[in-house]
């Protein structure tokens, strides 16, 4: 096989170079754009014009030549071991980059003497660049074939990550994934939800806008109200269109993330539509731009937030920058300083061209501290800082390659790379293990995807005094240690055109919750307020949630508040009538029952069954009396004595009265003739135990309600949604109204007796009185069936009580009433003459 290859030079590049026992490439653009003349498949390609001089591309480039310089004069890195750089310009196009790195990769020379076995040291070991991520993708294709590291200081495109399509690629510049991280953590801060993105049509932008587009909506950031492209090249007619867009848009925040050139072209159209009042955040492209900072623009971009490159600092960059002269330079090979010089003295070094541009001739004597440009102030190295961080990470390789120990190498054989036979396939072992600290404090080393320590800072547009914008540092976004993104900002230095607000619909206050309109963005919602019972304590609650069971929602809907409860209390105003009812009534029996044992002895008093009158009056009483266990908090204690007192007491009241009626019927039976024997069945033994034993049966009923299915205390939710009705569950109800039918059914016995004895004598009318009582003791407990039925919460024990006491009080009135006015008002009637005398009339 041939042992010559043939590279043929089409066109000239402008580069620049540095002879070295280690070469180093470069590829930066020092021109915004090139203009191609119009080739033909019979004419030979003409010479590419690179037009629009970049002084801050070329600073970057001369930056890296700064770097080796310093590598070259350190006796730490490197020693015994001479850098040389070789750099192109990529004059904007990718094409131009392209044939800059197949140059790098495969060298210059016309012609290139290879050993037999087609091996030897390449031209470069490593290359430095490319600018544009586009241009970085195609060149880093090309590279993995032949296996050398690309160090990118510009290139963020997230798809460079990618270590199966890109397995040499590094680079000193997060990539977008986190600028993006770092954008959306900027729009959460201050509540922008609701924003528009413009991306530039190439790797870089269309990148962003998928990652934006996924996302900002599942962080919960927000979401975008529109997406533009902005043309590669100049179209009026579709940035007039795209500027329309942004003007009639509702969002007032604007991210752009594109190239200088682009966002020039965007802005023009700006101003000539006087779009104001937007709030701009820029990408790290232009974040920094001075050729964005004019007059004309500052109405427009002042204010301007931006994520930027971490600032660094360079020390001897000015005076190194200071000593470049293009005379010492050969005019072919080193054209890059001789551009930059005609440039910034509006010279020309060839008389020809000087003789055609009609301008002055260059002489190499120009003091270049006199050139009005920002060339020389360093005070602002983002850039040209990550330049100098890839050329150091590519120098710290070399030196742990070249410290090999021989028999400890990392390859086959464990054997060592030297200067003589490394390969760039080696250097990239070395250069994914770099770690190392610059002299400016931070950190340099790249993870499994060659990407460096994310970090960037927050910038924003200063309008001076003078009318100048300040690009002043407000801020900083790096990775934290749990693996998100921390954002700290100092808002006090913030410079606002126009505080904006840039939502899609206004934040829903605690206790409403956000409603999606069907067809619009997730940050376009209405607010609905929560119903009876949820709440939402935080803004822009996705939904409101149900208190807990004895919780209910505030009127504002923000809170979970105690239910509020309801008994028949002491404190409430019908709790405390009937508390006062009930324990009148206990008094006006305690007084009769007082009165009656003072005038026992009376014949009113002993005529009418003495002993069983105290007892009534005592049952009398305990009927007022067990009234109070329905009124308080239902207790197990009060729920299982409530019914349990009320029914004993109350049958032991109505058997009382049973026992009384029957008496009557016998002693009037027994005053007739031969009725006498009636009597020995209703001695003063057999009322007590006919008493008794219709009591005990009532005792029984409630033993067995209680032993089988106790009345307990409820909760009861069921009659208001926020109320808890405190009640008492009556367990069985077969038991309880076993309880009232057998109260009933002596009610109705003593009636119907006490009917048929209404007609007796005056001195046994007793009955007609045990009538009219009885009566109304049916009527009550006949009308309480059904409206203790109806009446929900604290009313059904009010109906319950109110029962107790109508019917005690009409039992205690109609059989006591009228011997207490005998007793009292009328004592010459409380005579046995008197009632034997009314008897005659019989």
């Amino acid at each position: 096989p041939s042992n010559t290859g043939t590279i043929r030079r089409k066109f000239q590049l402008n580069e620049m170079h540095k002879p070295g026992d280690l070469v180093l490439g470069g590829l930066f653009k020092v021109h915004y754009t090139s203009v191609f003349p119009e080739w033909t498949f019979t004419s030979e390609p003409q010479q590419p014009i690179c037009t629009g001089f970049d002084t801050f591309g070329f600073r970057r480039a001369m930056t890296m030549a700064f770097a080796v310089d310093e590598i070259n004069r350190s006796q730490n890195l490197l020693p015994n071991v001479t850098l040389g750089y070789s750099l192109y310009d990529n004059c904007g196009a990718l094409f131009i980059g392209f044939s800059g790195a197949l140059s790098l990769t495969s060298g210059n020379q016309e012609q290139i003497l290879l050993q037999e076995n087609c091996s030897g040291t390449p031209p470069v070991l490593g290359i430095v660049g490319d600018h544009y991520s586009t241009f970085s993708i195609a060149i880093a294709n090309v590279l993995g074939l032949y296996k050398m590291p690309l160090v990118s200081y510009f290139s963020t495109c997230s798809c460079l990550s990618d270590r199966q399509r890109f397995p040499t690629f590094f680079r000193t510049i997060p990539s977008d994934a986190f600028q993006v991280s770092a954008m959306i953590q900027l729009l959460k801060h201050f509540g922008w939800t609701w924003v528009g993105l413009l991306v530039s049509d190439d790797d870089y932008g269309l990148h962003v806008a998928q990652s934006f587009k996924s996302d900002l909506p599942r962080s919960g950031g927000g979401c975008l109200a529109y997406l533009e492209v902005l043309p590669w090249d100049s179209d009026p007619g579709e940035l007039k269109r795209i500027v329309n867009v942004i003007k009639t848009s509702t969002a007032r925040v604007v991210i752009v993330f594109a190239h200088e050139i682009h966002v020039i072209q965007l802005m023009e159209e700006v101003v000539r539509q006087d779009v104001t009042g937007l709030q701009w955040i820029a990408s790290e492209t232009w974040t920094s731009a001075a050729v964005l900072q004019t007059t004309k623009l500052i109405p427009h971009l002042s204010g301007t937030l931006g994520i930027a490159i971490r600032r660094g600092e360079i020390p001897g960059l000015r005076n190194f920058l200071l000593k470049i002269n293009p005379v010492q330079n050969d005019s072919n090979k080193n054209n890059l300083v001789r551009l930059f010089w005609e440039n910034s003295f509006q010279c020309k070094f060839d008389p020809a061209e000087w003789m055609e541009a009609d301008g002055a001739l260059c002489t190499g004597d120009e003091d270049i501290e006199q050139v009005d440009s920002e060339f020389l102030d360093i005070s602002n190295l983002r850039p040209e800082y990550n330049v100098y961080k890839a050329v150091y990470a590519l120098a710290y390789a070399l030196n742990d390659m070249l410290q090999c120990e021989p028999g400890k190498g990392p390859f086959s054989e464990n054997s060592c790379a030297t200067p003589r036979t490394l390969e760039p396939s080696q250097l990239l072992h070395y250069l994914q293990k770099v770690n190392f600290s610059t002299s400016f404090g931070d950190r340099v080393s790249f993870d499994e995807n060659g990407d460096a320590l994310p970090i960037y800072d927050v910038m924003n547009w200063l309008v001076l005094p003078d009318g100048r914008i300040k690009v002043q540092n407000v801020g900083e976004v790096k990775k934290s240690d749990s693996g998100g993104e921390e954002l700290t900002i100092d808002q006090k230095k913030i410079f606002w055109n126009t505080p904006p607000c840039s939502v899609c619909s206004e934040h829903c206050s605690p206790g409403t919750r956000m409603a999606r309109e069907k067809g619009q963005p997730e940050c376009c919602f209405i607010c609905v307020a929560c119903s009876d019972g949820k709440i939402s304590n935080r803004t822009n609650a996705p939904e409101c949630f149900r208190c807990p069971e004895d919780f209910w929602s505030n009127p504002s809907r923000d809170q979970c508040i105690p239910k509020k409860t309801e008994f028949l209390s002491y404190q409430d105003p019908l709790g405390i009538c009937l508390t006062t009812t009930s324990l009148l009534g206990a008094f006006i029996c305690a007084v009769v029952l007082g009165i009656f044992i003072y005038h026992r002895q009376t014949p009113v008093v002993r005529s009418n069954n003495s002993e069983l009158s105290f007892l009534l009056l005592t049952s009398l009483k305990l009927c007022f009396l067990c009234s109070l266990l329905f009124i308080g908090q239902p207790q197990l204690w009060t729920c299982q004595l409530r019914h349990a007192a009320f029914g004993i007491s109350f049958v032991l009241c109505v058997s009382c009265i049973l026992v009384k009626t029957m008496v009557v019927l016998a002693v009037f039976k027994a005053s007739k003739a031969g009725g006498g024997a009636n009597l020995k069945w209703f001695g003063a033994m057999q009322q007590r135990g006919t008493v008794l034993m219709l009591t005990c049966i009532q005792a029984a009923i409630c033993t067995v309600w209680l032993i089988s299915s106790s009345p307990a205390p409820n909760k009861n939710t069921q009659y208001y949604n926020d109320k808890i009705v405190y009640e008492c569950e009556v367990g069985s109800t077969v038991f309880f109204s076993v309880l009232l039918g057998y109260i009933g059914l002596l009610a109705t016995l003593s009636f119907l007796l006490a009917f048929l004895a209404r007609n007796l004598p005056d001195n046994f009318n007793e009955a007609k009185l045990i009538t009219f009582s009885m009566l109304i003791f049916c009527a009550v407990w006949v009308a309480f069936v059904p409206a203790y039925i109806n009446s929900p919460g604290k009313y059904a024990d009010a109906v319950e009580v109110f029962a107790i006491l109508a019917s005690s009080f009409s039992l205690l009135v109609a059989l006591f009433g009228p011997k207490c006015y005998i007793i009292l008002m009328r004592p010459e009637r409380n005579t046995k003459k008197a009632i034997m005398g009314r008897s005659s009339n019989f």
